[in-house]
């Protein structure tokens, strides 16, 4: 029996730290050291055109999961496709169209043990097991969801666009408020606390940086934005797109 593989490379190579092995009724995938491998039968590739993109935004969802953890860009190529029939004889169609962001620095981890050499503490774990189950909620709520998919689109824009990053994160906030109408409700919806909301928007609105939104209020008194200010405003604009990923998995009334 023909069977089809998809194949797409990525970089950074560690990104996922770990290999993922998936396995859906239709397909399996694997990702590791860089490289991306889909099974697929060849009849039920082929009985659904539309596959290749439906797995391809499936897994750009997952690196979109680990792109808002870690605010670590990547880059992911579009699939090759082969089909290999039974007798080893492989048909292989190209479709070169990359997407590129730039990639930012990596995490520095720590492991914590009790007396008796139990782990207590293992932050590289508890990173790759967060983005999983980020990529997971994006994966599930993304492609029905346009809000989120903005809000992600403009994670994305910070990280490519980093003269303007705190006018990208800030456009986070904004189309929370528009979905809940306002402040009051958004911060309610999505337990987001005053402290954090007014720091974020000090960040991007009032203090004299020439990464916010105000800069042509303040000309001649710019500076640039120091990297803990940015940490603290990625931080905080991810931590309102993991609330708003909560709200969606929150059952309905």
């Amino acid at each position: 029996m023909p069977f089809m593989m998809l194949d797409w490379t990525f970089s950074p190579p560690d990104y996922f730290e770990e290999p993922i092995e998936i396995s859906r009724q239709d397909y399996t995938m694997t990702i590791a050291d860089g490289q991306v491998h889909a099974k697929i039968d060849s009849t039920i590739y082929e009985a659904k055109p539309e596959m290749r993109a439906e797995l391809h935004d499936a897994l750009n969802d997952r690196f979109l999961g680990v792109q808002l953890l870690t605010h670590r860009a990547y880059e992911l190529s579009r699939p090759n496709v082969t089909r290999v029939h039974p007798d080893g004889r492989r048909d292989v169609f190209a479709e070169i169209e990359p997407m590129s962001i730039r990639v930012s620095m990596g995490a520095v981890d720590f492991r914590r043990t009790d007396k008796d050499g139990n782990v207590i503490a293992d932050s590289k774990q508890e990173r790759i097991d967060k983005k999983k189950s980020l990529a997971e909620l994006i994966a599930a709520h993304r492609a029905k969801d346009t809000l989120l998919d903005s809000l992600l689109c403009s994670q994305t824009a910070a990280i490519r666009d980093p003269n303007n990053e705190l006018v990208h994160l800030y456009e986070i906030r904004d189309a929370l408020c528009t979905k809940f109408k306002g402040e009051h409700p958004t911060r309610a919806a999505l337990g987001i606390g005053r402290t954090e909301w007014s720091r974020f928007g000090a960040l991007c609105n009032d203090e004299p940086l020439r990464q916010g939104r105000h800069r042509g209020q303040k000309a001649g008194a710019l500076r640039d934005a120091t990297e803990s200010e940015l940490i603290e405003a990625r931080g905080i604009a991810r931590a309102m797109i993991e609330a708003y990923l909560q709200y969606l998995e929150a059952p309905g009334p």
